[in-house]
């Protein structure tokens, strides 16, 4: 069997970070706009990138089947690990709720079914890929990227020669002023690189923590490059002030949708987008799907077997499935709080696991993570202060943004 191809497991990651950020960002970064969004995306890419190859460090000490929890349940107490474990599965979880409700809404359209029908073939026709194999996954998330990038091309482009330099630096208004709206933009950007629940899926991919790493490293470059593309794009085509009803929609698609519609009249460009937005919310359906998917089966102990991946199978998608179907429309109230949650095991976990391991086997062989300690408290210090801005924006103590 030939070995896995390192863009096989970037996409793997792309996949998984592409789909909440690329329908969040822009609504999230209105207030910041292009410079400040700019910079809180990347700095959030960097830390990030960091924070999952800090995990891939404390896993080499175990064996390759090992996953997030196997190192969380060795290294922290029982109640530090029972909040990390609650945290991954609500944030992993409540994403596969919003990509179904999501989808369901979509396809229902498509396919003139109803909602429900709609969304149970969506995760019956998506997970299968999980359920069948890494490797099934990372050839359908190949032929995603390639539809997303495509599409992206053909839509974005279509913005990209409409951009207004006016517009997208909003010279009308002080550029200095747009620097606090960025605060509350970094949880958002922390949600939209939310990769590590499959850092051990690479590690048992690759056999490999470098080539691990490099995988990684790609994904979260390919998320980066759509990201800043995607919003680039759209606040220079769409005025700083114009975003104040799409805010108040709760930044959804159909709100962001509207307003491009009203800035560009162009069916082509439209139908471009929509089927980019299509193979982002399959594509991270199925990317986010494999982490929770082999993070269950370690939390459980099911075998790797028909029936085991069965079982594993049930625990992952029927919860989200069954709540999409009761209450689609609760996503963007549950984001916020997932925004939170994210920063335990995205960044604070990783960095700890890391330190402690260190300081049991100072003498480090294998992979290592460049920077020594001052790297994992950077990390640790950006989760905190994420977490912070998130619940100082709730209690609305951060600008808001209302066009």
């Amino acid at each position: 069997m030939s070995k896995p191809s390192t863009l096989g497991g970037a996409c793997i990651i792309a996949s998984v970070c592409v789909g909440a950020g690329m329908l969040g960002l822009p609504s999230a970064g209105a207030g910041a706009w292009t410079l400040w969004s700019v910079i809180a995306i990347s700095v959030t890419m960097i830390m990030m990138t960091l924070s999952g190859w800090l995990l891939l460090e404390a896993l080499k000490h175990y064996e390759i089947k090992a996953s997030f929890n196997t190192v969380a349940k060795d290294i922290l107490s029982k109640k530090v690990n029972l909040i990390n474990n609650l945290s991954l599965y609500f944030v992993g979880g409540i994403l596969l709720y919003a990509y179904i409700s999501s989808s369901g809404m979509i396809f229902s359209e498509m396919l003139g079914v109803s909602r429900e029908l709609a969304s149970v073939l969506f995760v019956a026709l998506c997970s299968a890929f999980v359920l069948h194999s890494t490797r099934a996954v990372d050839r359908i998330s190949i032929v995603l990227i390639l539809f997303m990038i495509i599409s992206f091309v053909l839509g974005v482009s279509g913005l990209a020669s409409n951009i207004s330099v006016p517009t997208l630096f909003a010279q009308s208004e002080s550029e200095s002023a747009f620097s606090g709206y960025a605060l509350a933009l970094l949880p958002v950007a922390l949600t939209s690189f939310g990769y590590h629940h499959s850092v051990s899926t690479m590690r048992d991919y690759y056999q490999d923590e470098q080539r691990a790493q490099k995988a990684i490293l790609g994904g979260t470059l390919i998320a980066l490059t759509f990201y800043l593309g995607w919003v680039i794009c759209i606040f220079g085509n769409v005025p700083r002030q114009e975003f104040g009803p799409v805010v108040t929609a709760g930044g959804g698609v159909d709100a962001l949708m509207a307003a491009l519609t009203s800035a560009i009249d162009s069916n082509s460009i439209k139908q471009a987008l929509h089927v980019f937005s299509i193979a982002a919310i399959v594509s991270s359906f199925i990317g986010v799907g494999l982490g929770v998917f082999d993070y269950l089966a370690d939390l459980f102990g099911f075998a790797d077997t028909k029936q085991g991946r069965l079982k594993t199978w049930g625990v992952t998608f029927v919860p989200p499935l069954v709540f999409s179907l009761v209450a689609p429309f609760g996503f963007v109230a549950a984001i916020g709080l997932a925004g939170a949650a994210a920063t335990i095991w995205t960044c604070i976990i990783p960095a700890t696991l890391a330190k402690t391991l260190r300081q049991r086997a100072p003498v480090q062989e294998g992979f290592v993570v460049p920077g020594g300690n001052a790297t994992i408290y950077m990390v640790i210090a950006f989760g905190v202060l994420t977490a912070a801005f998130h619940l100082l924006a709730m209690a609305n103590l951060l600008p808001v943004f209302k066009g």
